[in-house]
């Protein structure tokens, strides 16, 4: 199974289908809402006193922490871009690249 960043929507997108998130249009807010309640997600275990790279179970075996809630953001993000067509990776790239370039703090005194 490839594991590109372009693999990984598509793969977010089919299984985000597969369970049935995508039979009606999105609605851009509400995703944008959702990724934003991941993070605060995250947060909320930073709060509770878990570690950056802590870990923990529930006893159905799902995952949890920061860790897992950072994946989460990052999964609904690969789920919209698979399923509107965006090309992550390439945009990634061209980012960093351009980011590259930029000068030191991007001139800003603070």
């Amino acid at each position: 199974m490839e594991n590109s960043i372009s693999a990984l929507c598509t793969r977010a997108y089919e299984n985000s289908k597969k369970h049935g998130f995508w039979e009606q249009k999105k609605n851009f807010s509400e995703v944008i809402a959702l990724m934003h309640t991941e993070l605060s997600e995250a947060y909320e275990e930073y709060r509770n006193k878990k570690g950056y790279n802590e870990t923990y179970y529930e006893e159905n075996g799902k995952p949890c922490g920061i860790p897992s809630e950072l994946a989460d953001v990052v999964i609904r993000v690969f789920d919209f871009c698979g399923g509107m067509d965006i090309d992550l990776e390439k945009i990634i790239l061209e980012k960093m690249e351009y980011n590259e370039t930029r000068p030191y703090k991007h001139n800003k005194v603070n």
